[in-house]
Formats: C-alpha cells, structure tokens, sequence
C-alpha cells in the first residue's frame, strides 16, 4: 500500500505541481529579470538590518536542512533507481523549483512572528494567516495545523532516521548503534545549548564541508574529462527515451526516470515542500525580495551545482566500475563514497566518512529546529518541547541500526504531502509573491544582461 500511495504522489501528483507551479510563478515575479548577473550579486551582498540572525546563517542552516540527503544520498538513490536520465530532470526540477522557492521564503518572511527580539515563521503561519487574508471569515488554522503535524513528522523521518541511516551505513568501521549513540548524544547537547544557536552552528559547519566535498568533486571528474560528453549523452537520451512510452519498458525507464528525478531533487532543495522556508523566516532580512533571493540561490547551489558533482561522480565510476548495476537497497550514501573511493584512493574515504557524518548532524539539528517551530505553532505546552526532543534523539538512533527500504516510502508520502499542500497554498497566494518583487526588477528591459 505504501508502494502505491508513494507512486500516485511522487510518480504523478508532484512532478505535474511542479511544473504548474514553476511555471505559473516563474511568470509573476519575472525571474529572469531577477536573475540578472549585477543585480543578483547585489542583492545577496546586501547585510541585514540590526542584529539577530543574519541571511547567511538563514541560507546555510536551510542548506544543512538539505545537504546530507540531497547530495549523498538521495542523489545516488534517484541514478540507481532512475537511471542517468534521472540528472537531466533533477536539473528540470531545479529551474522549475526556484520560482517556488521564491515564493515560499518571500511569504515566510512576510508572515512571520517576532518573540523575545528573534523571528520565526514558516509556511504553516502563511498557510493560516494568508489564506485568511485571500478569503476573509475562513478560518484555515486547521490546514496550517495538518502541515505544521506532516512538517514535525517530516523532521523526525528525513531529519532524523534517514541521516542518521545514510551516516551508519557510511562509518561502518564502528557499529551502527555506536554511531547512532554518537549522533543522538551530539543532539542532545545542540538542543541543551538552545536551537537557537543552531544557525551560528550551521554557519561554520556547512561552508567548510561543502568546500571540502567540492574539492574532492571537482579532483574526480577532472580526471574523467574524457567521459563527461559520453556521460553528457547518456543522460539526455535516457531522460527523453518516450519510445514505447504506452507500456514498454523504455517508457518505463522514462517515468521513472521524470519520478526519482524530480522528488529526489525536492530532498535536495526541498523547493515546494515548505520546510526551509522556517530557516529563512528567522533571518533578520531587509525584505522578503531579498531572503527570497537567497531562496534561488539555495537551490541553484544544491542541485545545479552539487548534486550536479555528485551525479557525475557516480556515473563515471559506473563507467570504469559498473558499481551501479547492483540496483538501489539500503547504504546509497556507501555506494557515493565508494564512487569516490575507487577514483581517488582509499585515503579519501576517512575524509569523506567524517564529513558525512557532520553533514548528517547538520541537517539533523536543522531538521530539529523545523520541528521545533512546527511544534510551536501546535502548542506551546513546555512538556509537548520535551516529548519532541525525546522522540527526535530516540528517532536518531533507531534510524542509524534499521532497515532503509520502508524509511524512504514514509520519507517520500510524507515529503509529497506537505509539497501538495504548499504548492496549491502559493498558488492561491500568487499575486501576494508577485508583489514582493520591486517595480523596477519586473520592468528591467535586460533580463539576463
């Protein structure tokens, strides 16, 4: 049942949001204006106003809430399972997704709430009060209230389980428990020292190892330059390979490549979703245009540059190995390090083990102050904080020592669920987005000048 409920939603229901979504916002807030290379630039340079969380600790700890799945892991799960035609619509998906993102960060920051000098918000708060605001005398407490449960959900199975998993199967020089012991411990003491903080963590955390992970990148398809066009080649004709589309198996091989292509890259940027937008709404930002522009990079720089690394790592280890023709199964992040491993050399997988580790910690704390902040808008009660944090450090345990098959049909329904519900809410709020984007962006003559 599982099965079936995760194909509706990934394999059909989400991708077509997707598409109607990126589309439909991509035209409102004219996103190729945005984009303009100066003014782009600009407007990420600019610093915030006063003090609090600033838009880069917002960006990095929305990047931590995305890093380790994303890139090591759902990455390899969407090649494995979709092939390489799989990367050509992870890219689709990106393109598609940044006008979402937009959207989702500029409305998070729009509604928002200030407490004790700090902001915090998310979509369950744009959810409540905007559609509130588009149909007076409705109250819509309740959906805000499902995606505030799907989004605490979200954060102890993708925040949690599946990190903590994807670490295990990496560092298996020590025994699964131990490293679940390890994690869960490193938890407890982030949440002691206040989630508050987890954005000055994440600040540190999170350019250091995505350096380190581009660098090592970078080394492998550099010395593979010979079977990037090959590769290149591989990845168009199989994402467009519609022969037979009415049943054979290349239209087969074609869905699911569009499937696992487009809802592993919403692990990876978790455009449309509406989980890192709660990052985004604690920055101390000069307007929602602006956060919302780090939204757009966000995404650029996961999928369109990241995963892009890794998906070519995997596939030129494919080539000189065949390391992907044992099909997808539990330890995917495993199969990435050993896609660099047998380029490099062996000593590059204790550096990578390490780094896995901390980028699972990252996300995992990012995920916990979603979760928090969902929690919040449920109930303010002290007991139901430390029944979550209580449940969050058990979740990261459990999730290190078992099985990863029934983790990520949960982590899929669940992910599409709140990307359903969000992306149908932005396009009701359609015209409040385009708004928030400055007349003179929207009447550039030069869009990509």
């Amino acid at each position: 049942m599982a099965e079936i409920i995760s194909s509706l939603l990934c394999g059909y229901l989400t991708p077509v949001l997707i598409c109607i979504g990126g589309i439909t916002l991509a035209g409102g807030i004219r996103i190729t204006h945005i984009l303009r290379p100066r003014r782009f630039i600009r407007v990420l340079s600019d610093t915030s106003e006063g003090g609090g969380t600033s838009p880069f600790c917002g960006l990095t700890m929305a990047l931590a809430g995305t890093l380790g799945v994303g890139n090591i892991t759902g990455v390899s799960a969407a090649v494995v399972s979709g092939g390489a035609g799989a990367v050509f619509w992870m890219w689709a998906g990106a393109l598609l997704s940044m006008s979402i993102k937009y959207g989702e960060v500029a409305l998070a920051v729009k509604y928002r709430r200030e407490a004790k000098g700090e902001f915090y918000g998310g979509a369950m708060y744009y959810i409540s009060d905007g559609l509130g605001r588009r149909f007076p005398g409705r109250s819509f407490a309740l959906l805000g209230g499902v995606f505030a449960l799907l989004c605490v959900l979200n954060s102890l199975v993708t925040g949690n389980i599946v990190q903590a998993n994807s670490a295990a199967a990496v560092v298996h020089i020590i025994p699964r428990g131990v490293t679940g012991g390890i994690l869960a411990v490193l938890v407890a003491f982030s949440a002691a020292c206040g989630v508050n903080k987890i954005g000055r963590i994440t600040s540190r955390l999170i350019p250091a190892l995505t350096a380190v992970y581009m660098l090592l990148s970078i080394y492998v398809i550099g010395t593979n330059l010979t079977l990037i066009p090959e590769i290149t080649g591989d990845i168009f004709r199989s994402a467009f390979s519609f022969r037979g589309v009415c049943g054979g198996a290349v239209g087969i091989g074609a869905r699911e490549a569009v499937r696992f292509g487009i809802t592993r890259g919403i692990f990876s940027n978790e455009a449309g979703c509406g989980t890192s937008p709660t990052a985004h709404a604690s920055a101390n930002t000069k307007s929602p245009f602006h956060q919302g522009c780090y939204g757009i990079f966000e995404v650029a720089a996961d999928t369109l540059i990241l995963c892009t690394m890794t998906a070519f790592v995997l596939l030129t280890a494919d080539k000189r190995y065949g390391i992907l023709s044992g099909g997808a199964g539990e330890g995917d992040a495993a199969l990435t390090l050993d896609a660099f491993t047998l380029q490099t050399g062996e000593w590059v997988y204790g550096i990578l083990a390490v780094s896995v580790l901390l980028f699972a910690y990252a996300t995992i704390i990012a995920q916990l102050y979603y979760g928090f902040t969902a929690l919040g808008y449920l109930t303010k009660k002290p007991m139901a904080r430390g029944a979550y944090l209580a449940v969050s450090i058990a979740c990261v345990f459990i999730g290190a020592v078992m099985r990863a098959d029934a983790m990520w049909y949960l982590a899929d329904i669940t992910v599409c669920m709140m990307t359903v519900i969000n992306i149908a809410v932005l396009l009701f709020l359609r015209k409040e987005i385009y708004q928030t984007v400055p007349r003179e962006v929207k009447k550039a003559k030069k869009p990509l000048n």
